[in-house]
C-alpha cells in the first residue's frame, strides 16, 4: 500500500485518499526560535543560514480546518522577513496566538513552518467544513481571519484576529503539508500546473484589492498608474490589472532586460530608474530624483499619474508622494526597502492627494482573482521553479531581488507542469502566455 504522500503524487482518488493515514512527520522549511540572534551586528542576513528543511511532527486538525498536501508554493518577501527575523522575530507573533488558548495554542513552536501560498491536494477535513472534501485540488488565500470578529464580517482584513498564514501563523505552505482554515481555500485553476496556481494568491489578490476594488485606489479606464518593481510579484500582477481594466500602467524597473518584459505583456510606458539615478542609488529619496521622474512619466504619457502603487517604502515613497498628480491616490501595501518612510508633507496636504493603506485581499476579492486566473484574464508571474530542498536559495534570490516576477517552489510535486487538468482551456490561453515571466 501506498504511503499518503506516494498516493497524492499518483492522483489517487478520493476513497483512496482517506484509507490511508496522514504521516506522523513531514519535511517543511523552517527558522528556529534559538537563531533570532543569528543576524545581529550582521550586515549581510543572508538567509540560507537560517533557512532549513527539516521533519516535523504533523499537528493535530482543528473542526474549521483542511489538511492539504502541498504540491507547489512560492516565496513571498514576508518569508524573507521571517528568515531575517526582522523587523521583528516571527516567533512573538507564534506566542502571542498561543496565549489565545485552545486550537491557537498549537502555533507557538519553537520553530515556525514558513510560506503564505500553496496549491495542493486536500486529503482531510475537520468535522465542521462543510463545502470542501478530500481530493479537491485547491489553492490557498493567505488571509487568516477570526470568524467570531464583528468587523470580519464587515471586511475580513479589518477584524482584529486577521493575520498573514504562514507569516503571523505557524503550518504554512513551504512544506509537504499545510493546515489552513476551510475560509481560506478557493478552487485550483484547472488550466495551470501546480507551481503556476502557488505563485498568484498572496501578490495577485493584493493587486487586485490596491488598484480595483472599492477599498482601494478604485481605478478607472485611463488613469495612469505608476508601478514601482513592475516586473516583480506585486507589479507584475498590478500591470496586467491595469491593462485588463482599461488603464495606462507606467512600469518602473531597474534593467533593460526587464524593460523589454513589460512591453511584451503590453505595457509600453517603461522606465529604467537607473536612466534617472546615473549611479546614484540614493537620487529617487532626493527632490532632484524626483523630478528626474517626473519628467520621464510625461515625456512617456505626456501626464502625471492619477495613482501610484507603492510597496517599496523607504527608498520610494517619498517620490510617490511628489508623483502623484494634484488630487491623486498613492496606494501602499509593504515595505520591502525600510517601513520608516520620510516625506514633504507639502505635496500631500497642498495638493489634496491621498495615501491609501492596503493589506491583502478578503475572500471575495481572493475569489475574484481566483476567477480572473482561470478564465486566463491574468497569467502567473512564475519566472523560475526550485525543489523544497532548494528553499534556502529560492528566498536568498528574492532577497537579494535577482528575480523576475514570482519564485515558485515544487514541495510534493515531483517535477514541474504536473496538475493541469483542463488541456483544453490550457491551449485557449496559451503556452506563450504561460511562460511570460519564464527565464
Amino acid at each position: 500500500m501506498p504511503d499518503m504522500s506516494e498516493a497524492v503524487i499518483a492522483e489517487a482518488g478520493a476513497a483512496d485518499l482517506e484509507s490511508l493515514p496522514v504521516p506522523e512527520y513531514f519535511p517543511a522549511a523552517t527558522v528556529r526560535a534559538e537563531d533570532v540572534d543569528t543576524f545581529r551586528s550582521v550586515e549581510d542576513k543572508d538567509v540560507r543560514k537560517s533557512l532549513a528543511v527539516t521533519q516535523v511532527p504533523m499537528p493535530e486538525l482543528a473542526p474549521d480546518e483542511a489538511l492539504i498536501a502541498v504540491m507547489a508554493s512560492s516565496v513571498n518577501y514576508n518569508t524573507v522577513w521571517t528568515a531575517m527575523f526582522e523587523p521583528v522575530p516571527t516567533f512573538q507573533f507564534l506566542k502571542q496566538m498561543g496565549k489565545a488558548g485552545g486550537w491557537e495554542a498549537r502555533h507557538d513552536l519553537p520553530y515556525h513552518i514558513v510560506g503564505s501560498d500553496a496549491a495542493g491536494v486536500i486529503v482531510r477535513t475537520g468535522s465542521s467544513v462543510r463545502r470542501w472534501n478530500v481530493g479537491d485540488h485547491v489553492v490557498i488565500s493567505p488571509a487568516y481571519v477570526d470568524e467570531q470578529d464583528p468587523d470580519t464580517h464587515r471586511d475580513g482584513m479589518l477584524g482584529e484576529g486577521q493575520k498573514a498564514w504562514g507569516f503571523e501563523t505557524n503550518f504554512g505552505g513551504l512544506a509537504h503539508y499545510a493546515i489552513v482554515r476551510a475560509s481560506q481555500l478557493m478552487p485550483k485553476p484547472a488550466a495551470l500546473s501546480w507551481e503556476e496556481a502557488a505563485v498568484n494568491p498572496l501578490c495577485a489578490s493584493t493587486a487586485y484589492r490596491m488598484l480595483v476594488s472599492e477599498r482601494g485606489a478604485r481605478m478607472k479606464q485611463g488613469d495612469v498608474v505608476l508601478v514601482w518593481g513592475a516586473t516583480g510579484g506585486l507589479g507584475a500582477y498590478a500591470v496586467q490589472l491595469v491593462l485588463n481594466g482599461g488603464g495606462i500602467p507606467v512600469g518602473v524597473v531597474n534593467s533593460a532586460e526587464k524593460a523589454e518584459l513589460l512591453r511584451s505583456l503590453g505595457c509600453e510606458a517603461v522606465i529604467n530608474r537607473s536612466d534617472i539615478e546615473e549611479g546614484d542609488p540614493t537620487l529617487l529619496q532626493q527632490p532632484e530624483g524626483w523630478k528626474r521622474m517626473g519628467r520621464a512619466i510625461r515625456d512617456v504619457v505626456g501626464e502625471d499619474p492619477h495613482i501610484v502603487f507603492e510597496h517599496v517604502g523607504k527608498k520610494t515613497f517619498a517620490a510617490s508622494v511628489f508623483l502623484a498628480r494634484r488630487g491623486g491616490t498613492v496606494i501602499t501595501c509593504g515595505s520591502s526597502t525600510g517601513y520608516e518612510h520620510l516625506y514633504d508633507n507639502r505635496y500631500l496636504w497642498m495638493r489634496l492627494k491621498k495615501i491609501i493603506g492596503s493589506h491583502g485581499a478578503n475572500l471575495h476579492e481572493q475569489w475574484e482573482v481566483n476567477r480572473l486566473i482561470a478564465l486566463g484574464h491574468l497569467v502567473p508571474a512564475l519566472s523560475r521553479t526550485y525543489t523544497l530542498d532548494e528553499v534556502g536559495a529560492a528566498v536568498r534570490s528574492v532577497q537579494t531581488n535577482e528575480h523576475i516576477g514570482k519564485v515558485g517552489v515544487l514541495c510534493l510535486a515531483p517535477r514541474p507542469g504536473m496538475g493541469v487538468t483542463d488541456p483544453e482551456a490550457r491551449s485557449r490561453i496559451g503556452e506563450e502566455r504561460l511562460h511570460a515571466f519564464r527565464r
